[in-house]
């Protein structure tokens, strides 16, 4: 009897593997059709915010201030998520500055606010990209200046 039922499931455990396979999507976009699924990461414009606020209210939105470093001339690219595929979105020059405001969990990205241009012309105020102030909560950043993730190695803090 225990040889039978062991012979059962022996026969039962195996199946066609590839058929599982081809009922699966081969990206995180579970519940795409297999062929309308993208195949890189580039391609299906992944986005994730900056968030702002992460050390609570009574500190800066952002609490440190980084500048491009050992980029070279290309500049640092500035992407739309944090990880190498995700679509860029800027460059970082090499001493341009940003507001560092968050972090991957690996830390091998920050999430950043970069520093506006100062205007060509005195006329005009300067942009205030709203971070260097207490923000009420954890948010995604929404201010006027340009936010994305760029390389932690690309960058040097120099305050905060």
């Amino acid at each position: 009897m225990r040889i039978v039922l062991a012979l059962a499931l022996m026969l039962a455990a195996c199946s066609k593997s590839s058929d599982v396979l081809e009922e699966l999507p081969n990206s995180s976009l579970a519940g795409a059709a297999r062929e309308d699924v993208p195949e890189t990461r580039l391609e299906s414009r992944l986005v994730r915010p900056v968030t702002i606020g992460e050390d609570g209210p009574r500190l800066d939105a952002c609490g440190a201030m980084g500048q491009a470093a050992r980029v070279g001339a290309g500049g640092a690219p500035v992407r739309a998520a944090p990880f190498s595929d995700a679509r860029e979105i800027a460059r970082m020059a090499e001493g341009a500055r940003a507001w560092v405001c968050t972090r991957s969990l690996d830390q091998k990205w920050l999430g950043v606010v970069l520093v506006a241009e100062p205007p060509a012309d005195n006329a005009t105020a300067p942009v205030d990209c709203g971070v260097s102030e207490p923000a009420d909560r954890k948010q995604p950043y929404d201010g006027p200046c340009l936010s994305g993730w760029v390389s932690s190695a690309a960058i040097r803090l120099i305050a905060g």
